[in-house]
């Protein structure tokens, strides 16, 4: 077989995309005849025939959906290296990191705090919903994403997850609401206002459940499901919070608020996702591996 000729490959992908030849030559800015030819060029290198026509479609061959999962593959591996080789020849190399909107801000900057004034580091933080990250992660536009959710997991999955932390989760409110003390959780669930995370959530359903152990009908005084709301809504003394302390460490650094009862059982935990990459950013090990 002769030498595989990557231009080829290229037009190939251009038309398997686009299902018509002169919809891919318009594209690619060539003629339908040229488009045609050099095609039939990359069949005769590889020995089948890689589109079968229906209709007024081009609609892939067997030999055709293998040819572009590899074509995808080669595609991907080389922007990969454009990206890791653009970043090793500056003076600054740049992490790009994508993290779920609901996911505390505290957590986000302790992980981050090691590149963190790093004169020959950038970070670029941008947040968005799972399936926005994911996709960034999947176009190597991201070399990783932070989540307290875990990705969907098949044979087919490039997703490479790190457990980082997992956080216990209290019950946290203003000193003035909650006194001296004394009270136990059950007596705290049953007279005081709460501010919860929405249903959707592993901490929600893991609460409801406790509440229920306990013989508790909670009174809700609010639900959000970010993270920096809840913080918010506890320093508004709205009632008292159930979340991770690390999300309010300030507030409770300083006094403004208070642990009132870990809640046994219920924890929250932080993932890093990344992919499988030939070449990984260097930064990622050091983060990573700590």
């Amino acid at each position: 077989m002769a030498s595989l000729n990557l231009h080829h490959l290229r037009l190939f992908r251009a038309i398997a995309t686009d299902g018509t030849l002169t919809g891919a030559a318009r594209r690619l800015n060539i003629s339908p005849s040229a488009l045609s030819s050099q095609v039939r060029a990359l069949e005769d290198s590889l020995g089948h025939a890689l589109f079968e026509r229906r209709g007024r479609r081009l609609v892939l061959t067997e030999a055709g959906r293998v040819a572009l999962d590899h074509a995808e593959v080669i595609f991907r591996t080389a922007e990969d290296l454009s990206a890791i080789l653009r970043e090793a020849g500056r003076a600054r190399q740049a992490l790009r990191v994508g993290a779920l909107a609901t996911l505390s801000r505290n957590f986000q900057l302790r992980f981050l705090r090691p590149l963190i004034g790093r004169a020959d580091v950038e970070v670029v933080l941008r947040s968005g919903s799972q399936a926005e990250l994911l996709r960034g992660l999947e176009a190597l536009a991201l070399d990783v994403v932070l989540t307290n959710l875990p990705p969907p997991a098949d044979a087919a999955s490039p997703w490479l997850v790190h457990r980082l932390a997992e956080q216990p989760v209290s019950l946290v409110g203003h000193p003035r609401r909650l006194g001296a003390g004394g009270r136990g959780l059950a007596a705290l669930l049953a007279a005081e206002p709460l501010v919860l995370p929405t249903r959707e959530t592993a901490i929600r359903v893991a609460f409801d459940a406790l509440a229920a152990r306990l013989g508790v009908a909670p009174m809700i005084a609010a639900e959000a499901d970010d993270m920096a709301m809840l913080r918010l809504l506890a320093r508004e003394d709205l009632g008292l919070a159930v979340l991770p302390p690390i999300v309010v460490q300030d507030e409770i650094a300083q006094g403004a608020l208070v642990v009132a009862a870990q809640l046994e059982g219920i924890t929250e935990t932080f993932l890093a996702v990344t992919r499988e990459r030939r070449f990984a950013n260097p930064l990622l090990a050091g983060l990573l591996g700590r």
